[in-house]
């Protein structure tokens, strides 16, 4: 090897290991929601939503009405993990875990 790939290695090494050491109190758990989200996207089985009140009187859905409220309920998901990643960089533990309740609650 030469010393210029000893040079990065050592560099890419250093600043993985800065990275962890400041990791929140719930990175660990943002990552497992996250992969859960990924795996639910990836086999088609999206966020589900609040039922409507035209689903309550038995109205059929339309293909319409069924996307607004996917794209909805990925919305309102994306929002939840943006605000649980800011509150583990803040560090408080509270708010993380409110947020990925919200997006458990979205992917069950």
């Amino acid at each position: 090897m030469n010393r210029s790939r000893i040079i990065m290695l050592a560099i890419v090494s250093f600043m993985c290991g800065c990275a962890a050491a400041h990791a929140g109190p719930c990175t660990a758990q943002i990552a497992d929601v996250e992969q859960y989200v990924k795996r639910a996207m990836a086999a088609d089985a999206g966020p589900f939503g609040q039922q409507s009140v035209g689903a309550q009187l038995h109205h059929q859905p339309t293909p319409r009405s069924v996307e607004g409220a996917q794209s909805s309920a990925r919305a309102a998901a994306h929002a939840a993990l943006k605000r649980a990643r800011e509150a583990d960089a803040r560090g408080d533990a509270a708010a993380c875990q409110k947020a990925l309740d919200e997006v458990r609650q979205l992917y069950p």
